[in-house]
């Protein structure tokens, strides 16, 4: 089982996920409004808030074209929108951490230049990489060197690429745990366009990294992208977190608020108890009632005298007096096919349950070698001959009087 602590929790295959609630900038530069959105993400139940780590001129030239919904977002330059959120530095991030350890939630900050990856060496558990930055080298090669749990967002990237960035960590320091985001750099990602099920490809090409989400969708009513990437094996899930969700500007437009956040966690505990790994379909305890009372029996509807001829489709009248009911004994209903050649060795009276047939392993039509235990040697010829054609060995017959 992949095993790994991130921050204050450890995270497994069958853990609850570790959540992220992305602040990013949504704060717009007020230290009193940082700390009001990890309230609230800290009432939701996010395990981390994240914010971002960077200075508008270390990361956009002036002419960089923009990538999101110009109509959400009404900014062209990457620079321009940029340089209006980067006001946050060092000194802040420290009382926002120390801020975060008294409410027992883990500070993240997602470092954009090696300088910020200087500074939040101490300050943060592990390090965030972004979507953008998964082929820059030099600044992984100066988060590897911190010796850090790394988790890594993969939008717009080709697995080919997710491969050599995963491969050059473990080359610069193989003691590195990574886990990797799918993600689509698309803000916001359409529900059509999220491809979930890159989730599952990532969990089979890399079998020892615990895979997750990074969320750029609408948040829907039901939390349902969420939950599906949780369903799917998504141990790690990062989406951006607002107070004013569904505000034009920035990005939170397309943030969740601490209601969202509660739901979906709710969604996952839910799926927790639903789902329990197991393998095949085994007899659970819950339904050994059910499957004792629910199942049919055969069951004599009139009298039947024992030395009468065989029971046969020429003798009618005793194919009527046989029929399928419900009772508290376990019948398999196709026993009614192989009744007829039958002879019945004792009297029998009205509504009397002639068979009892509980199997766990299945109907063959191949006569093989099987063995059986027989409540009623009495009937044990009769149900021989009934069930030449079975093969198991959990098969008990009984006679009921």
């Amino acid at each position: 089982m992949k095993l790994l602590k991130l921050g204050r929790k450890i995270l497994h295959e069958k853990s609850s996920p570790y959540f992220i609630a992305e602040i990013g900038v949504n704060h717009e530069n007020d230290i009193s409004r940082a700390k009001k959105l990890i309230d609230l993400a800290k009432k939701g139940g996010a395990d981390g808030v994240k914010f971002q780590s960077y200075k508008a001129e270390k990361i956009a030239c002036k002419v960089s074209p923009y990538y999101w919904d110009i109509k959400k977002i009404p900014v062209k330059s990457q620079y321009k929108l940029f340089k209006k959120f980067d006001k946050f530095d060092f000194k802040e991030y420290e009382i926002l951490k120390k801020y975060c350890d008294k409410l027992n939630i883990d500070f993240l900050s997602t470092p954009f230049d090696l300088d910020a990856v200087d500074y939040l060496d101490h300050l943060v558990p592990f390090f965030k990489i972004a979507s953008a930055d998964l082929t820059n080298f030099p600044l992984i090669e100066r988060i590897c060197s911190k010796n850090k749990p790394i988790v890594l967002s993969t939008g717009a990237s080709t697995l080919h690429e997710i491969d050599k960035t995963i491969n050059f960590i473990k080359k610069k320091n193989s003691k590195i745990k990574v886990i990797i985001l799918h993600c689509i750099l698309s803000y916001p990602t359409k529900y059509e366009n999220s491809h979930l099920e890159i989730i599952t490809n990532l969990s089979n090409k890399f079998k020892d990294n615990i895979i997750g989400l990074s969320d750029h969708s609408m948040p829907d009513q039901s939390m349902m992208v969420l939950s599906s990437a949780y369903l799917l094996g998504a141990r790690v899930i990062e989406k951006h977190f607002s107070d004013k969700k569904g505000m034009k500007g920035n990005d939170h437009f397309h943030s969740l608020d601490y209601k969202d956040l509660r739901k979906f966690l709710n969604n996952t505990k839910i799926i927790q108890q639903i789902i329990k790994n197991k393998s095949g379909r085994p007899l659970f305890k819950q339904e050994k009632i059910s499957r004792k009372n629910a199942r049919r029996s055969i069951v004599t509807f009139g009298k039947i005298k024992k030395d009468i001829e065989k029971i046969s489709k020429k003798s009618i009248e005793m194919i009527k007096k046989m029929r399928l009911c419900r009772e508290k004994y376990e019948n398999e209903p196709h026993i009614c096919y192989e009744v007829l050649g039958v002879d019945y060795m004792v009297d029998e009276k009205d509504n009397v349950i002639l068979l009892e047939f509980n199997t766990q392993v299945g109907y063959k039509k191949k006569p093989n070698k099987w063995k059986r235990e027989f409540l009623n040697s009495q009937f044990s010829e009769t149900v021989c001959k009934l069930f030449k054609n079975y093969k198991t060995d959990y098969n008990y017959f009984t006679k009921i009087i």
